[in-house]
């Protein structure tokens, strides 16, 4: 895309946010990702730190993780192989194309994070509504995670004990509640309390080498299936036409990486929207494989009858299984405070923007803010994840939001950026640029209805 000569919109500026406002400068920054100072003297000729091959890898590292274990049942609800293949593939261009438009609006309106891109290139109200999704997401991810955890931990409980896992729950020790409040009170809420998160980017890498684990044991477990298991239907073709929609909250949630890629543009050491374009191509190309090749697989394995978490699927005896469910605990322990951090930096950034004061205008309250915040998040999710036990649920809530991240913020991004050019005449391309944008609001804003009206009618009130 050409650079436009016009300004883009900055009316965000109205309502006096400061440059210094505590942690919104670090809002979802990858703990990986380096960058300079957006308001360095020397801006013009600084550059990042990261190659495009890291780029690539920290692209895909915001992309995998704890999401694929839906895949298989995603396959399933399209209705098999070949739909589930042809929707992501078709989901892929504009998934590609969504984060080059943010690379493009965040150079031309010199923005280094998502919600910062969108405040200045659409203004207050897409920008206020860009906040709070991100914070509704973030919140919804997070109970996501709590219930994968116990999902994981029911399976190795009734393995260490070799009870069957509907009497496991008996003995008070093993009860899911329990379980997954201890865990997320001994190790998740001190994680999530500190006001930086750079310590954790060790962890991260483990839990991607996690993610990467759980994909070949599916994929393994079926070409070498267990001689016990008992052949299954696997169907072809969608129960219904409409049922082939239900499997996009599950893509968009897996390929949601749209929030955390700004910065990882900016953090480039060449940040050209060219560049990005083929960075960003091969990352998805990447978490397109390990994506189809879990819900492939899996679903080959299991047919209709598989789990929301494949991994529920199989016997809890089973050695590698149990530890790539170690390895997912591992990864939503790591991710939780991470997503939480993401969703506190941006209330916070709310409550100092409608204040109109500063961090540094009392460290005190602030700490008391970030604490209260923190046990109120963490109380919140931890309750809403005891009493919902079945994750499809939930993604299917926070699909929808992801879908927002994917196509309708950066539709509109595209949309006024080009309306911001001062042209006297308007070529094709500016209108081929335009229309797309047009296309990408429009498919979002249904996927995002669609998904979000089915979970309320179908999925909440079952």
């Amino acid at each position: 895309m050409a650079q436009g000569t016009g300004s883009i919109n900055s009316d965000y500026k109205d309502w006096e946010w400061s440059d210094d406002a505590g942690e919104r400068a670090r809002l979802l920054q990858s703990p990986s990702v380096e960058t300079v100072p957006k308001n360095s003297e020397s801006q013009g000729n600084s550059l990042g730190a990261t190659s495009a091959l890291g780029a690539v890898f920290i692209v895909v590292n915001a992309a995998l993780g704890a999401g694929l274990l839906n895949f298989p049942a995603a396959f399933s609800m399209a209705g098999g192989v070949a739909a589930g293949i042809a929707l992501q593939m078709c989901m892929l261009i504009f998934i590609i194309g969504g984060l080059v438009i943010l690379a493009y609006c965040s150079q031309a309106s010199n923005e280094r994070t998502y919600q910062e891109v969108v405040w200045a290139v659409c203004g207050k109200v897409p920008g206020v509504l860009c906040e709070v999704a991100i914070a509704v997401y973030t919140f919804g991810t997070c109970i996501a995670f709590l219930i994968i955890i116990g999902d994981q931990e029911d399976k190795i409980i009734a393995a260490l004990v070799k009870e069957p896992e509907e009497v496991g729950s008996s003995r008070w020790y093993t009860d899911r509640k329990f379980t997954i409040s201890i865990t997320a009170f001994l190790l998740i809420l001190p994680l999530s309390i500190p006001k930086e998160i750079g310590f954790q980017k060790y962890a991260s890498s483990l839990s991607v080498i996690g993610t990467w684990y759980v994909t070949a044991v599916i994929i393994i477990k079926y070409i070498w299936p267990d001689k016990e298991l008992v052949p299954v239907e696997i169907p072809t073709s969608p129960s219904t036409w409409t049922a082939v929609f239900n499997a996009m909250p599950t893509i968009c949630f897996g390929f949601q990486c749209h929030v955390s890629s700004v910065p990882v543009f900016n953090s480039m050491k060449q940040p050209e929207v060219k560049t990005w374009g083929a960075v960003v191509t091969a990352a998805m190309v990447i978490a397109l494989f390990v994506y189809t090749g879990t819900g492939i697989c899996g679903f080959l394995t299991f047919g209709a009858g598989v789990e929301q978490d494949v991994l529920m699927s199989y016997p809890s005896n089973d050695i590698p299984v149990a530890l790539a469910r170690a390895f997912i605990i591992l990864c939503v322990l790591t991710s939780y405070p991470i997503l939480h951090f993401c969703g506190r930096a941006v209330l916070e950034g709310l409550w100092l923007r409608y204040t109109g004061i500063t961090v540094e205008e009392d460290v005190v309250r602030e700490r008391r803010r970030r604490l209260l915040q923190t046990i109120s998040w963490f109380l919140l999710t931890l309750l809403l994840a005891l009493f919902i036990p079945d994750i499809g649920k939930v993604i299917s809530v926070i699909g929808g939001l992801a879908a927002c991240f994917i196509f309708v913020f950066p539709g509109l991004c595209l949309i006024q950026a080009k309306l911001s050019e001062i042209q006297e005449t308007r070529a094709i391309s500016w209108w081929a640029q335009v229309s797309y944008g047009v296309f990408m609001v429009t498919l979002g804003a249904f996927i995002f209805g669609q998904t979000t009206a089915n979970a309320i009618f179908v999925d909440l009130t079952a």
